[in-house]
């Protein structure tokens, strides 16, 4: 009775430290931030007509720079260093970034930008 207890109560610590261990792991993703859903508000605001982008098909225009290896540069339109918050900032309000820019304010969502940014950064 006493073994059964005990292996009981191991079993419990077990699943305890699986579902910490499980918890940790999904709570160290960033929050909001979805790659698919950043395609797709990329391909419903039309980015392709000024942008050529990798996996978008499309217009590949020639306005703004290609997108093609985005996620691994150094800099954001030359002003910013290259990480999701500044994405994330730049898509929000390009003018608002770089007066001079030739990118407009898309009226983007948080959401949308946070998931269009996650997009861009796989483009290594």
């Amino acid at each position: 009775m006493i073994r059964a207890a005990r292996v009981a109560a191991r079993f419990c610590l077990l699943l305890a430290g699986i579902a910490g261990i499980m918890g940790s792991a999904a709570s160290a993703a960033p929050p909001g931030n979805d790659r698919e859903r950043g395609k797709e508000a990329v391909v419903r605001h039309n980015c392709a007509a000024c942008h050529a982008i990798p996996e978008v098909s499309g217009l590949a225009g020639r306005a703004g720079p290609s997108l093609a290896r985005i996620g691994g540069r150094v800099y954001i339109a030359g002003v910013l260093a290259n990480t999701q918050d500044n994405m994330t900032r730049w898509l929000r309000d390009p003018p608002g970034v770089d007066p001079r820019t030739a990118m407009p304010n898309l009226g983007l969502t948080e959401q949308e930008a946070r998931d269009i940014a996650a997009f861009l950064g796989t483009l290594k």
